[in-house]
């Protein structure tokens, strides 16, 4: 075995026996690696649920922060920093490790580096690797996957490479929990030489030369993995034949347009029994609240303002939380990055760039991440495209109101309401690639640029990470319900509540006739007792500051099907969109009397019914509001984001008033269409 040689060292090292104290606090470890090497399936393994989300200041690359007990006493904080190819490139994600890496600014240089390298794809992993080494920091390689390697024909010799490297390197299986004890603890033993430099065998003079890094490179593959093709990614057939499928451009989008139908079928289809049990859990906290309070307005608020508001957006929680398990999933596989390939074609071609398919895909969960996350453009133009475009990408704040409408449109129909759910999603994207399509030859002119893309491994997912990632996003979803929701849903109680307004007459005259055959009809004269308090109910709605200000403005949605009901969730949904919900709960909570405050949600939704006395959410309404909620552009910090990331609030103004002017055009045409076909 050769003997290591140490690098060429810009900073002092000290020596391998010099053992030092570790600074105070928690042992500090940074997870690195190229994407796709599991490395925060790696995270996840280790610190689990207490991991949580932050940005890095001054940069745009999340990353996942967590802590570990690595011993009796001791622990551990684990950094999961962003996956990336080259430290020295100019790139967001390289400039974030690397100030973690060197200690800048507010960070505390790590003690031990965790390299998470492909064992399937270990040279292109290893020019990482190598810019790590020569930084000096204490290192230990996690080799992954090395379950399936072997099932390509690799053969790994794990002791031979960490003599090449001179540094630990420790086979894993994160996906399922294999060798992470025998990784933490060559991570222990590590963190005990703090400062200790590394000694590759094959000397590296400078990493920033890519030649001289490729050489190095494929001389450590080539002296410890044997096989097949052992340099480079290892040959896999059947990958191949999935690719050709996947990635083919007309059976490639066919292949995607499916697979999302079958995902948002299965979300209707699975979530009926917990939003059932949501609802039936809310029903029977607002009939204990209406116990135990005094009749008053403190009672009314909290059962029908605070209740009745939360549980119009939570019944929904099942569906987010199942979305994102299942394109977790997804992910997982390495079919998404696949989807990605094929839909650059298609962006190109619009005149966005293909690195917009990050921040696009990310905008599906939020658009503010998806925006931040375009500073990974490197041309102006195709970044400012991207800005305006990304908020038309169908964000997590939109599943309850598409749940809903889509609900109402085609209920008891869960096939239909998947497609129909899908096709939200895809008239979303439409509106996004027709919209850079036009800014590219206007305000925007100039040619996209297309996308380097590695495919990832075909691997079976992992259900841990997909539900940490369901967790996240429904934990997320309850903070916005618990702050957001629920101040908006005191204030439209509030606004809805007051002023009070007496009782017409004739709810007096309803009153009469039902004292004047409760003798001999009774069932005549509690319709007329039911009938009376619905027109109290709706004279005090249309007496209140809500209805006066629905009334006011609902001239301006009329031409769309709505009334001053839905006038109002609308408004209120530009501060949030998921507060449609919550705003038409409240609402239409006064005319709740009786066997109807006693249903859920949905129902009490889908029986609501305008001052006329007609359906509220008709066909032709329904369909209206999905598309206008589609194409809207409903959320102030986006606009905030907006401005700040594209340099003025010229571009925040002109992303509201296009995407809120195609919206109320689009919804305008398809009331306007559904009604001269005959639908109601």
């Amino acid at each position: 075995m050769p003997q290591p040689r140490a690098l060429p060292a810009s900073r002092p090292q000290p020596r391998p026996t010099d053992r030092q104290p570790l600074p105070r606090g928690p042992l500090r470890i940074a997870l690195i690696g190229n994407p796709n090497t599991g490395k925060t399936t790696l995270f996840n393994r280790l610190c689990g649920l207490r991991a949580k989300t932050a940005n890095f200041p001054g940069t745009t690359t999340d990353a996942r922060v967590g802590r570990l007990q690595l011993g009796p006493g001791e622990e551990a904080e684990v950094f999961d920093l962003p996956g990336l190819y080259r430290l020295s490139l100019d790139l967001p994600e390289s400039r974030a490790c690397r100030a973690v890496l060197e200690g800048e600014g507010l960070y505390r240089q790590p003690e031990v580096v965790v390299a998470v390298l492909d064992a399937t794809n270990l040279a292109r992993n290893l020019y990482l690797l190598g810019e790590v080494l020569a930084s000096g920091l204490p290192t230990v390689v996690a080799l992954n996957m090395v379950d399936l390697a072997r099932r390509r024909g690799l053969t790994l010799d794990a002791a031979r490479l960490a003599a090449e490297l001179g540094c630990p390197v420790v086979p894993i299986m994160a996906r399922k929990g294999e060798g992470v004890a025998e990784l933490l603890a060559a991570v222990a033993r590590k963190a005990q030489l703090r400062g200790a430099p590394t000694h590759p065998a094959r000397a590296l003079a400078d990493p920033s030369d890519f030649a001289a890094l490729e050489r190095w490179a494929e001389e450590v593959v080539e002296a410890s993995v044997g096989g097949p093709q052992a340099v480079g990614a290892a040959a896999d057939t059947l990958t191949e034949r999935l690719d050709q499928a996947f990635t083919h451009p007309v059976a490639g989008v066919l292949l995607f347009v499916a697979v999302m139908g079958v995902l948002f079928w299965t979300i209707f289809a699975l979530a009926t029994v917990p939003m059932d049990l949501i609802e039936a859990t809310f029903g029977v906290l607002g009939g204990w609240v209406q116990k135990a309070l005094p009749e008053g307005a403190l009672r009314d608020l909290v059962a029908n303002g605070v209740l009745g508001g939360i549980a119009g957006t939570v019944v929904f929680l099942p569906q987010i939380c199942l979305l994102f398990f299942l394109i977790s999933l997804l992910e997982d596989t390495g079919y998404l990055a696949r989807a990605a390939f094929v839909m650059d074609r298609i962006l190109c071609r619009f005149g966005l760039p293909g690195h917009a398919f990050v921040p696009l895909l990310s905008s599906h969960a939020c658009a503010i991440p998806g925006i931040l996350s375009s500073r990974l453009i490197p041309d102006r133009r195709d970044r400012l495209t991207t800005i305006l475009v990304a908020p038309f990408m169908s964000c997590s704040a939109r599943l309850p109101v598409y749940v809903l409408l889509t609900g109402l449109l085609f209920a008891g129909r869960p096939l239909l309401a998947g497609w129909a759910f899908a096709g939200c999603y895809l008239l979303g994207g439409a509106a996004a690639l027709v919209s850079a399509f036009v800014a590219r030859r206007t305000l925007l002119k100039g040619r996209s640029r297309p996308m380097v893309l590695e495919l990832p491994s075909y691997k079976v997912p992992s259900l841990r990470t997909a539900l940490f990632v369901a967790l996240d996003q429904g934990k997320d979803f309850l903070r916005k319900a618990g702050t957001t929701i629920m101040g908006i849903c005191v204030l439209m109680w509030w606004l809805s509540a007051y002023p009070h307004t007496p009782p017409p007459p004739q709810a007096a005259e309803l009153e009469q006739k039902a004292a004047a055959v409760e003798a001999t009809a009774p069932q005549q004269a509690a319709a007329y007792r039911a009938e009376a308090a619905e027109a109290v109910a709706r004279s005090a709605q249309a007496g209140s500051f809500a209805g006066r200000l629905g009334r006011l403005i609902e001239p301006v949605f009329r031409p769309l099907g709505y009334d001053w009901q839905l006038t109002m969730g609308v408004l209120t949904s530009f501060v949030a969109r998921e507060v449609f919900v919550s705003t038409m709960s409240v609402l239409l909570v006064g005319e709740a009397e009786a066997d109807v405050a006693d249903q859920g949600v949905l129902d009490r939704l889908r029986h609501a019914t305008r001052q006329d006395g007609s359906p509220l959410f008709t066909t032709a309404a329904s369909a209206s509001l999905l598309v206008f909620f589609v194409l809207a552009m409903q959320c102030l910090p986006t606009l905030a984001v907006t401005r700040r990331e594209a340099g003025g609030v010229r571009w925040a103004a002109l992303q509201l008033g296009y995407m809120s002017s195609l919206a109320y055009l689009a919804a305008f045409l398809t009331y306007r269409v559904l009604l001269a076909l005959g639908v109601p």
